[in-house]
């Protein structure tokens, strides 16, 4: 026989960038890394803290401004994080990256936005002028901090399932059963 009979081509055609089932940009994003509830609680994260940063920067003008000024950057600090934390899951920096310091941080982020941004807005309810833009702004404000909090639980109550299951049972075994030599003699 021949080698050429033998060994047969065994590899495929590289399929190129323009085949396959996704192609272009959307080759590059990938949303299967969260599950449904985290996707939309990130998305929410991002819509509600952006609709905040909007609503205050539409104010036009201030009595006490320091309270106004705190929550502008809180509130675009939320939505440059929550879209930072979006990109590295959907993207393929999350391979290049390890993923439990990926978790590690997604959690402690997500603890510290929730709570400075519920400060920001607790300081700016009450240093605003009472305008329909302030109270906009603070509705959404609360409710991405809360939406930040509740994320944090979330990955909280995951994090104890996981070292619930990962615990080891238990069992009580009779002293005498470990002091027992290994060839007592039976055959």
């Amino acid at each position: 026989m021949e080698n050429g009979a033998v060994y047969g081509p065994t590899t495929e055609e590289d399929p190129g960038p323009a085949r396959g089932a996704r192609s272009g940009l959307a080759a590059y994003f990938s949303l299967g890394r969260l599950k449904r509830h985290r996707r939309a609680l990130k998305i929410l994260q991002l819509v509600l803290s952006l609709l905040a940063f909007i609503c205050e920067e539409v104010v036009a003008q201030c009595t006490l401004c320091g309270g106004l000024y705190f929550f502008e950057f809180v509130s675009c600090s939320a939505s440059l994080l929550s879209l930072l934390m979006l990109i590295v899951y959907c993207t393929p920096v999350y391979d290049r990256v390890d993923p439990e310091k990926v978790k590690c941080s997604d959690f402690y982020i997500m603890l510290g936005t929730g709570c400075v941004f519920l400060l920001a807005s607790i300081i700016f309810v009450s240093t605003h002028d009472k305008t329909s833009a302030e109270y906009a702004a603070t509705v959404f404000g609360f409710l991405a901090s809360f939406m930040f909090l509740f994320d944090f639980f979330a990955m909280l109550y995951e994090k104890r399932q996981e070292s619930a299951l990962r615990k080891p049972e238990t069992t009580a075994r009779p002293a005498e059963a470990l002091t027992e030599p290994l060839n007592t003699g039976r055959r």
